[in-house]
C-alpha cells in the first residue's frame, strides 16, 4: 500500500460512523471484493487495517482493497439481512458462496387444503405447510411416500375434486380413499393424516406392524408379488429406525455444523438430524473466504439457510454472541432457532462426525480447487501475463454464424474471472451487411457493442449497465481482428483485443505479423479455446432457431 493511498483509507476510516451497518470492500476497478456486517461500523472496518492481522486470506482481501463504502442500519438484525442480500447480489470473491445448489428432497403436505396431499418438493418455503426431511442416505423419498400411502391412504395427486367420473388407480389398489369423488369424510380423512404426521415426524411406530399384516395377507393370497412389495418396505423402515440418535427425543431437530481450513481452503459439513433421526450430511468446499471467524460462519449461515430449512437448534463448535443472528434466522424461517456450543453428551458427539466429515471434504477438494483456479483465475491472470495487459477479469469473445450468406447472426460470450457468466452473453441479428461477409459482419457487431457502452457511459444512472471487457477476442484471424479493432477505436474506445485461429490455435495481436503460439497444455490457451468454442456454440444455437422458424412459414 502506497503512502498516497495508506493516507487515503485513513481518511474514509476517519469518517466511519459508530453505528451498525454493512461495508462493501472495493479493489481497484471498483468491483465489490468483501460484504460485512458490523455492529460498530467505525470499530469493525478498522481492524483490517491494523498492522497485526496475521490471518493470510484476510491479508490477501486486504491487499486488494483499494476504497470502501458502507451504508448505515438500524439495527444488527437489519445489518445481518442485508449483508446477505448483497452478498447474493454481488458474489464477492472474499465471501462463503455455497456453490453446491442442488437441493435433498423434502415431502410437503399442506394442511390448509380441505384433503391435503403429499408431494415431493427441493425448496423450503414459508408458507403455513409441513415440512419433513430433507431425505439423504440409501433411502429414496419415493419408498417413504409409498409406506404413506399403503399405510394411511393419503392421496399423493393435486386432482381437482369431483373433476373425473372415476376414481384413480390407486383407490382400486387400496392406496387412497379417493376423496376426490367423496369416497371419504374430512373428519375420517384428516385422522389419518394425522397418523402420517406422527410418522413422518417418527413419533408413529404402527407402520411396522400394519405393512407385516399386510405382507401376511398378501401372501395366504398367493399375491406374491404384492408380499414383495410389503418386504421392501419394512426394509426401508428398518433403516430409517436404525438412524435414530438414542440420546435425543424423537422430535429433536438439529444440524451440526463443523468448519475446517488450512489456511488456503476450506470446507464445512452439516449433519442433519430430524425427528430423532440422523438424515445425513451435506458437505462444502469453500475457497478465498476465511470460515475460521465469526464472519465466516455466520455468513455460511445465512447462505444456507436462505434455501434450506432451519431446524430448531444449530449447534456449532467456537462459541460465539448469537442473538442477532438467531433472531435472524428465526424472521426467515418463521420459528424459533436456537443456536448452542454443547460440550458433552450427544451432540458433542454429532459435532465430532460433522468434523470428521469437514476434513474429508476439505481433503478432496484441495487438489479439485487449486485445478479448477490454475484453469480460471489463474488461467486469466497467466493470459494477461503473457500478453501484457492487466488481468482480464472480463473476456468477451465473438463469432459469426450463418449458412450461403441466410440468417446472418453473431454472439456475444463473456467470461469473468475465467468461467462462463451466461447472464451476460448477447445474440445480434447482422442489419447491415448484405451477402457474406465476415469481417464487415464482425465491425457491425463491435461497433454495436461498443456504441451500447458508449450510449450508457454518458447517463450516470442505467439500469441494465454493460461493463466492459478487459479483453476482446475475436473467432478469426489477422482480417477480422483488423475490421473489428477499428470499428471499436471508431467508437471512441481502445480496450486489448486479440484473435484466435481456430486451425492451429494462432494467437493473432495487434501490430504484430506474427501470430503467437502457445503450447497446448498451457492454461492460458485452454482458456481461450473455451471462451472461443463457447462463442461459436452460441452464435451456432441462435443461427439453427432463426433458420427452423424461417423453414416453419
Amino acid at each position: 500500500m502506497t503512502a498516497i493511498h495508506e493516507k487515503f483509507i485513513q481518511s474514509l476510516l476517519f469518517d466511519l460512523p459508530e453505528k451498525p451497518g454493512v461495508y462493501l470492500m472495493k479493489d481497484t476497478d471498483g468491483h465489490i471484493v468483501y460484504v460485512g456486517k458490523a455492529v460498530v461500523l467505525k470499530n469493525r472496518v478498522r481492524q483490517y487495517f491494523l498492522p497485526s492481522l496475521k490471518e493470510e486470506r484476510t491479508k490477501a482481501m486486504v491487499a486488494a482493497i483499494c476504497s470502501f463504502d458502507y451504508i448505515i442500519t438500524l439495527t444488527e438484525k437489519d445489518a445481518l439481512s442485508l449483508e446477505a442480500n448483497l452478498i447474493k447480489k454481488h458474489k464477492p470473491r472474499y465471501n462463503i458462496l455455497l456453490k453446491d445448489d442442488k437441493q435433498a428432497p423434502y415431502i410437503r403436505i399442506n394442511t390448509k387444503q380441505k384433503f391435503p396431499y403429499i408431494e415431493i418438493v427441493r425448496r423450503v418455503k414459508n408458507d403455513g405447510a409441513l415440512y419433513f426431511g430433507p431425505y439423504f442416505f440409501d433411502t429414496r423419498i419415493t419408498d417413504i411416500i409409498e409406506v404413506v400411502k399403503s399405510v394411511y391412504k393419503i392421496r399423493a395427486c393435486p386432482r381437482q375434486f369431483f373433476s373425473k367420473s372415476r376414481e384413480c388407480l390407486n383407490y382400486h389398489i387400496n392406496l387412497c380413499f379417493a376423496p376426490c369423488q367423496g369416497k371419504i369424510t374430512q373428519e375420517d380423512y384428516k385422522k389419518n393424516l394425522d397418523k402420517a404426521v406422527n410418522f413422518l415426524s417418527g413419533k408413529d411406530n404402527d407402520a411396522q406392524k400394519i405393512i407385516e399384516e399386510k405382507m401376511v395377507t398378501a401372501s395366504e393370497k398367493e399375491e406374491f408379488e404384492r408380499a414383495m412389495q410389503y418386504r421392501d418396505q419394512l426394509l426401508m423402515l428398518k433403516k430409517l429406525k436404525s438412524k435414530a440418535v438414542g440420546e435425543l427425543g424423537r422430535s429433536q431437530d438439529l444440524d451440526a455444523i463443523a468448519f475446517c481450513e488450512d489456511g488456503s481452503y476450506g470446507g464445512v459439513s452439516v449433519v442433519i438430524v430430524r425427528g430423532g433421526k440422523l438424515m445425513g450430511a451435506k458437505n462444502f468446499p469453500v475457497q478465498g473466504a476465511s470460515i475460521a471467524d465469526e464472519d465466516g460462519i455466520r455468513q455460511f449461515l445465512t447462505a444456507y439457510y436462505a434455501t434450506a430449512d432451519a431446524p430448531s437448534e444449530i449447534v456449532l463448535q467456537k462459541s460465539f454472541d448469537t442473538a442477532a443472528l438467531e433472531e435472524y434466522l428465526e424472521g426467515i424461517r418463521g420459528k424459533k432457532v436456537t443456536i448452542s456450543f454443547p460440550q458433552k453428551a450427544i451432540k458433542k458427539k454429532l459435532l465430532a462426525m460433522a468434523e470428521e466429515n469437514a476434513r474429508d471434504c476439505l481433503i478432496k477438494s484441495i487438489d479439485r480447487q487449486k485445478r479448477e483456479e490454475e484453469m480460471s483465475v489463474g488461467a486469466a491472470k497467466r493470459l494477461g501475463e503473457i500478453l501484457q495487459i492487466p488481468y482480464p477479469r472480463r473476456i468477451e469473445c465473438y463469432d459469426i454464424s450463418h449458412l450461403s450468406g441466410t440468417d446472418m447472426v453473431a454472439s456475444g460470450v463473456c467470461f469473468i474471472d475465467g468461467v462462463a457468466a451466461k447472464k451476460e452473453y448477447r445474440r445480434y441479428k447482422i442489419k447491415t451487411v448484405e451477402g457474406v461477409d465476415d469481417f464487415a459482419s464482425l465491425a457491425e457487431v463491435i461497433g454495436r457493442r461498443m456504441n451500447r457502452a458508449a450510449n450508457e457511459n454518458a447517463i450516470e444512472e442505467t439500469e441494465a449497465k454493460w461493463e466492459l471487457p478487459d479483453l476482446i477476442v475475436i473467432d478469426g484471424g489477422k482480417g477480422q481482428l483488423s475490421f473489428a479493432h477499428a470499428a471499436m477505436q471508431t467508437a471512441g474506445f481502445n480496450i486489448p483485443m486479440i484473435a484466435l485461429a481456430e486451425k492451429k490455435e494462432d494467437i493473432y495481436l495487434l501490430g504484430k505479423s506474427e501470430p503467437l503460439v502457445l503450447p497446448k497444455e498451457s492454461f492460458a490457451l485452454k482458456l481461450l479455446q473455451r471462451v472461443r468454442d463457447e462463442a461459436h456454440r452460441f452464435a451456432l444455437g441462435y443461427h439453427h432457431k432463426l433458420r427452423s422458424k424461417r423453414m416453419r412459414k
